[in-house]
């Protein structure tokens, strides 16, 4: 059973809501992912405290439910923060079981989805800390500070470009909220629709 099952299946009856610009990127990620019996997939951001997290767990989330076993999804940034509390409340208010293992500066957690698939463990890290892939993995830029200032991710196989709007623009506001469980659910649409091109395929 995934715990955020209600909402993939409002997320997959929104595919439509995708533009054409992004289906071009999101479509090349597809077909990159699919040339791989076994694929790493890393994403990268400035800080890993938000975006970079929301899609490492969206896309470990969507290839489980695809059953596509030979994915493995990490995250890190061009240096270490903290897992945001406020991305990690949005998640929580999808479905996702997520609990503090370890309190702090840069907590640890544990990611849940699904009864039937193992939790992982997420925190802050620079995206070729020991733990993560450092050779032949996808580099996948979920903002546009780390795309412009990372061309060349070293050991990466490929690098994609998916940069998404910074929720944090929206910290202190009255639409923070919304404004974070926006940002989860458009990063879940757009990984389900990568990962059910694949399973088309």
């Amino acid at each position: 059973m995934f715990f955020v099952e209600n909402t993939i299946q409002q997320l997959l009856k929104e595919f439509g809501e995708i533009t054409n610009e992004r289906l071009s990127i999101l479509k090349e990620l597809s077909t990159c992912i699919g040339r791989h019996k076994t694929v790493n997939l890393v994403f990268i951001c400035t800080h890993n405290s938000r975006r970079s997290h929301i899609a490492q767990i969206w896309a470990q989330t969507a290839a489980s439910y695809f059953n596509l076993p030979n994915v493995h999804s990490y995250s890190g940034g061009t240096e270490a923060t903290a897992f945001n509390p406020r991305a990690v409340d949005a998640l929580r208010k999808i479905g996702f079981v997520i609990e503090l293992a370890t309190p702090g500066t840069n907590p640890r957690y544990v990611v849940r989805y699904s009864t039937e698939h193992p939790a992982f463990e997420v925190f802050s890290k620079k995206y070729d800390e020991v733990g993560n892939p450092q050779k032949d993995f996808v580099a996948i830029m979920t903002c546009t500070h780390a795309d412009e200032n990372c061309p060349v991710v070293a050991g990466a196989s490929a690098r994609i470009s998916l940069p998404y709007d910074d929720p944090k623009d929206f910290d202190g506001t009255d639409l923070e909220s919304i404004k974070y469980g926006e940002r989860s659910l458009e990063i879940g649409r757009e990984l389900l629709f990568v990962f059910s091109q694949i399973q088309k395929s």
